[in-house]
């Protein structure tokens, strides 16, 4: 028996024409309807991916655009394919012009950021939490890998104390300027990736103490012009300290790629920046093991051991694991001032990267979507819906119960936690007028008093709870 979808298909094309533009146009996103992007689980029609669809006025001619999540979707040559197939296989269809383009760049995020971060799509932390492991190593290389996908890029060194992004790039203008009109930083740019460090502010390693440090990578990072990027990459400074939470505060991370070798020491230092990085909300998406062998005479060496990565991954449940040799090329690119996935793009470091890039890439999509439909307003049923990311079930909550459970200074005494906000207060048929993520741990939710509440994801799980409300099936009641 045929599907819904496939009589529907048969009837339109029967005889080789179609009545009108829009069945035509239902016939086109029917077939386009059999794409499923592999990162979300879910046609492209549904995903909102076809746009600009016009038809002829011979009824014999489609052209559509496909606009991705990002620049650097690593199929979207295969989408085009597949798009160009289905809709020419239509029998009254003679001609097919597909045009592939991306979302334009700008945050999951509906709170207030500074100017600088509000056209960046995506904000990448690499992470050791220990020095000398090969940190700014991954995270150049990766910058440019997200690069050659063909993302618009940027990289922040993070670390005042000793930058080391002035040695593994080679910019011919090595020292950062301010535009006088608009009072913001103009990054310097290499091989067509914007790149801040305090290295380039002529200052050379800083000796300050540490809210002097804090302030001096705030300014850095946020009064910086970085224009529209589908990827910034920190560089995060060693340690767990107040710079890593500054940075966690101040931009909205997307997503941590944690960087160890081989020993167990770095294994006990990393460990502490994963459960940091938990604490904060943000998801760490890979493990890039560095370091961690050399082949010689035919034969695989480890000179340091194995496992830390593995245990890494393991302990933490961190889907993603990548092992990087030791290889002298890779050293030697970084003090050349030209990135190893530069200088030899075809090699084995550069595909072990090209594979990393790949994983962040459509990691990055999968934690957007999730954040973005995370929480919504069902007006058919008067419910907020809230799937938290990562969690399979969803369940369903009252808005006045929600409205009501404001945690809040406004909303309840911050010394005696008593509530500020009576029962009464709030009408039993309140309604959100918009719901907003905030990043991957809450959402700011405006109600029809103007008043927007903050309302972490944990919150919200918490309410659930008490109101044991039955999962997907009716909302939960209003409580005080």
């Amino acid at each position: 028996m045929r599907s819904a979808q496939n009589v529907s298909l048969f009837n339109l094309t029967a005889g080789g024409t179609v009545a009108s533009v829009d069945d035509a146009k239902k016939d086109v996103l029917i077939a386009l309807s059999q794409i499923i992007d592999p990162d979300f689980g879910t046609d492209i029609v549904s995903c909102g991916f076809v746009k600009d669809l016009e038809i002829s006025d011979a009824l014999d001619e489609v052209s559509f655009r496909l606009e991705l999540t990002t620049p650097a979707c690593p199929i979207k040559d295969e989408f085009e394919q597949k798009a160009n197939e289905v809709v020419s296989a239509l029998t009254w269809v003679k001609k097919v012009d597909v045009t592939m383009s991306a979302q334009p760049a700008q945050p999951v995020y509906g709170g207030e950021l500074p100017e600088g971060l509000q056209k960046i799509s995506n904000i990448i932390a690499v992470s050791s939490c220990k020095g000398g492991v090969g940190k700014s190593t991954v995270a150049v290389n990766l910058a440019y890998t997200l690069a050659g996908m063909g993302a618009r890029v940027g990289i922040f060194d993070a670390d005042v104390f000793g930058p080391s992004l002035p040695t593994m790039v080679s910019p011919e203008n090595r020292l950062l300027v301010m535009n006088p009109e608009s009072r913001s930083i103009l990054p310097i740019e290499y091989l067509g990736v914007k790149m801040v460090s305090f290295g380039f502010a002529g200052q050379g390693r800083a000796i300050m103490r540490g809210p002097m440090v804090s302030g001096v990578i705030n300014q850095l990072l946020t009064t910086t012009d970085w224009g529209e990027l589908d990827y910034l990459v920190i560089d995060m400074p060693p340690g767990t300290g107040d710079i890593h939470l500054t940075l966690c505060q101040v931009a909205p991370l997307t997503a941590a790629v944690i960087v160890t070798t081989p020993q167990k020491l770095a294994f006990i230092d990393v460990a502490k920046g994963v459960r940091m990085f938990s604490k904060l909300k943000v998801p760490c998406v890979a493990v890039v093991e560095n370091m961690c062998y050399f082949d010689a005479d035919g034969k695989r060496y480890h000179p340091f051991g194995q496992g830390s990565g593995t245990q890494v991954v393991q302990q933490f449940g961190i889907p993603h694991l990548f092992d990087l040799p030791i290889q002298p090329t890779l050293s030697a690119s970084g003090d050349t001032g030209i990135p190893e996935v530069v200088a030899d793009p075809q090699g084995d470091v550069a595909k072990t990267f090209q594979n990393l890039g790949v994983c962040v890439v459509q990691q990055c999509a999968k934690i957007r979507q999730q954040v973005s439909t995370a929480v919504s307003y069902d007006r058919s049923i008067r419910a907020i819906r809230v799937k938290v990311p990562d969690s399979d079930e969803e369940f369903l909550l009252h808005p006045a119960t929600v409205r009501r459970n404001d945690r809040s200074a406004q909303s309840m005494d911050e010394w005696t936690g008593e509530q500020k906000i009576q029962y009464g207060d709030v009408p039993d048929d309140i309604e959100p007028e918009e719901i907003k993520p905030m990043g991957n741990y809450a959402v700011s939710i405006t109600w029809p008093d103007g008043f927007s509440q903050i309302a972490p994801y944990d919150q919200l799980e918490m309410l659930e709870r008490l109101v044991d409300a039955p999962r997907a099936t009716t909302p939960a009641v209003a409580s005080s």
